[in-house]
């Protein structure tokens, strides 16, 4: 048991290095008599933690080379950018299932606590501190460990890319009224105990938002045609045409 808490603490050690810049991706990392001499450890160890670090796809073994550090995936592990409409529809889907758990599972305390998020986004204070609160108290209260991460993820990728950030904040700063309203539905719901109910006022909130990235988007693609209108205007006009053969 010993040498099997050894072995993950040098894997640990290793991977925390690489993860603070030590040894940078593309680097190298020394050679496996070097590491046993650093961490007083047997080569055996050393081998077993590589393996393991290789499976974290923190390090590729490349034989008769050593063992280089890999370029880390971003923070969700994804290649692929993702925009604000799939978010939102992967939120409603998966924030209103999570509302029907929640419904049948949740306790007085989160509840009250739920509550208070709903006091917080009335008096207009942290508004985005009391909305994020308010989906993971409900995410909590599930007890689902799988979809608690799947929830906070999805919220990680609303900061993933500066067009989502722009999108939702050109929503999420608006309509702070109809957002606590859908809030409270949900609340209700859940303090009824009413699983179906739930789900719909999640999906409604989900869907209106959905709407307003729509609107939103629909808005910047008119003001660019409005200004680029503008300006073929202004170059071909009469006045302008006569002053340039003029």
């Amino acid at each position: 048991m010993g040498n099997r808490r050894l072995f993950w603490s040098i894997v640990e050690k290793i991977e925390a290095s690489i993860n603070s810049g030590v040894y940078s991706p593309g680097s190298r990392l020394p050679p496996e008599r070097e590491l046993a001499e650093t961490f007083n450890i047997s080569r055996p160890t050393v081998r077993e933690a590589i393996i393991a670090l290789e499976v974290r796809k923190k390090v590729e073994v490349k034989t008769g080379s050593g063992v280089y550090v890999l370029k880390p995936v971003n923070q969700l592990g994804l290649q692929k950018k993702v925009n604000a409409f799939e978010v939102t529809q992967a939120r409603a889907l998966i924030e209103g299932e999570v509302a029907a758990i929640a419904a049948t599972t949740i306790t007085e305390d989160e509840l009250t606590r739920l509550h208070q998020t709903l006091v917080d986004m009335e008096s207009g204070e942290y508004i985005e501190a009391a909305d994020k609160e308010f989906h993971q108290i409900i995410v909590n209260a599930t007890r689902n460990n799988a979809m608690i991460l799947s929830v906070e993820n999805l919220w990680k990728l609303r900061s993933s890319t500066p067009e989502v950030i722009k999108d939702y904040d050109s929503v999420c700063s608006k309509d702070n009224s109809k957002t606590l309203a859908e809030h409270k539905a949900i609340y209700e719901a859940l303090k009824s105990g009413d699983a179906t109910q739930a789900r719909k006022a999640m999906h409604c909130h989900f869907n209106r938002l959905i709407n307003a990235l729509f609107d939103a988007v629909e808005s910047k693609a008119l003001a660019e045609i409005t200004r680029k209108n503008s300006e073929q205007r202004g170059l071909y006009s009469i006045p302008n045409a006569a002053d340039q053969t003029s």
